[in-house]
């Protein structure tokens, strides 16, 4: 099996909820119950996400989500701007030299989990000579997928002049045609929701959505309505003889419903979200064990340590190779994801 060289990995540098997580789980098998009984979190009021503000101060993956359709899919929002400061330099835009620009695109593949590579990029030449502004000029970037087909999101620094997009948008380039521009909210979107819109129903209203979302900023983030077919999660070239051995060494039927799912990257680390008091977080965390390496990619050659947190429904990982990661997810290769049902392969 070959993936492309990264990085050696660095040891993991869970955050503080990891780390108690860690302990309880250890802590669980010191007794005559070794059953880790999660603590019950009070009842609170369902939250929502508020109306997309470029100047608020809130985590780009989750202020995504109030622009996009409540119908929508799948989602993926790369904070670009996130990567940039990962690797030390925050303040990079298309008026930095060429060479430190493409240092930054080759490091960004080598040492992130882009699940977006920039929908700009490889037209960068001419929208510099004819528009000044590149995928550099790009802060983050939004994909998502709907019953009436594929929309985005671009949301471009503070200070890039407008004006200079909406004349590349009516010339066409680069995509960008058909985008709807917003000056004043610095963003470019296809088939998403205005921000002025309040009325319209977004992820962002869902109920429970927001409990899939983070505070802090993260590199990149997908969010899938729904659970993942067992199927689906073995990969496309599994057969039914992988299915039969994951079944016999674990029962989905008994996990509990899932209605959607996130999982975010930031410096090396990964977190899945499920929701709040998740009795069943440790069996969905170790169906991962068992499941096989089918074709080129397999969870494991992704994703390592996994440390459960049931009363916050979160799972966190170490990141073994950045591109794995990511066609990993947007490939919904997510064991810890799958439905509560087995239906027979090709049906």
């Amino acid at each position: 099996m070959f993936f492309p060289t990264g990085p050696t990995p660095r040891a993991p540098r869970w955050p503080a909820w990891c780390l108690a997580a860690l302990m309880l789980t250890v802590l669980a098998g010191c007794g005559d119950d070794p059953e880790l009984r999660p603590q019950s979190l009070p009842p609170r009021a369902a939250a929502t996400i508020p109306a997309y503000d470029v100047d608020a101060e809130i985590a780009v993956g989750a202020a995504a989500l109030s622009l996009v359709p409540a119908d929508a899919t799948a989602i993926t929002v790369t904070d670009f701007d996130q990567v940039r400061a990962t690797l030390g330099v925050p303040h990079l835009t298309s008026d930095d030299p060429m060479s430190d620009r493409r240092d930054f695109w080759e490091r960004a593949r080598r040492e992130s989990v882009l699940l977006a590579e920039g929908m700009l990029l490889d037209d960068g030449s001419e929208l510099m000579l004819d528009h000044g502004f590149t995928q550099d000029d790009v802060d983050w970037e939004a994909h998502f997928t709907t019953p009436a087909g594929k929309g985005w999101i671009l949301g471009f620094r503070a200070d890039l002049d407008m004006g200079a997009v909406q004349a590349a948008v009516d010339a066409g380039v680069a995509g960008l045609a058909g985008g709807v521009v917003d000056t004043a909210q610095h963003l470019v979107s296809l088939g998403a929701v205005s921000s002025s819109d309040t009325d319209v129903d977004t992820w962002g209203t869902i109920e429970g959505i927001a409990d899939l979302t983070h505070d802090a900023p993260a590199e990149s983030t997908y969010y899938r309505a729904g659970c993942v077919p067992l199927s689906t999660a073995l990969g496309p070239d599994a057969h039914i003889e992988d299915q039969e051995a994951v079944v016999s060494a674990h029962d989905p039927t008994d996990l509990d419903p899932l209605s959607a799912v996130a999982m975010s990257f930031n410096d090396g680390l990964a977190t899945a979200r499920l929701g709040p008091e998740r009795p069943d977080l440790f069996d969905r965390a170790e169906l991962a064990t068992d499941f096989p390496t089918v074709g080129h990619l397999g969870f494991e050659d992704a994703f390592v340590d996994g440390v459960v947190d049931p009363s916050t429904g979160r799972i966190g990982y170490s990141v073994v190779e950045p591109g794995a990661a990511a066609r990993a997810t947007l490939t919904d290769l997510l064991p810890f994801a799958v439905c509560n049902e087995v239906k027979p392969m090709g049906l």
